[in-house]
């Protein structure tokens, strides 16, 4: 169950720690948002798997760094 302080890291319990914890946050908001395409200029490329990216509008597939492209 996630909470405000540990959102999505809820799912580890007691486990591994603050610090790590807040990393796992930060790597996930980042992931998951929408990012700009550099072809159409649209919100609109999401992850597909690590270090691929595709954007939704004009279909393009990109790659890029793991967690932001």
């Amino acid at each position: 169950m996630a909470t405000k302080k540990v959102w999505s890291t809820g799912r580890y319990g007691a486990r591994y720690g603050k610090k790590i914890k807040r990393r796992v946050i930060d790597i996930e908001r980042k992931q998951k948002i929408k990012h700009k395409c550099p072809r159409c200029d649209n919100l609109a490329v999401k992850r597909l798997f690590s270090g691929v990216w595709q954007c939704k509008k004009c279909n393009a597939k990109l790659t890029g760094r793991a967690y932001e492209p």
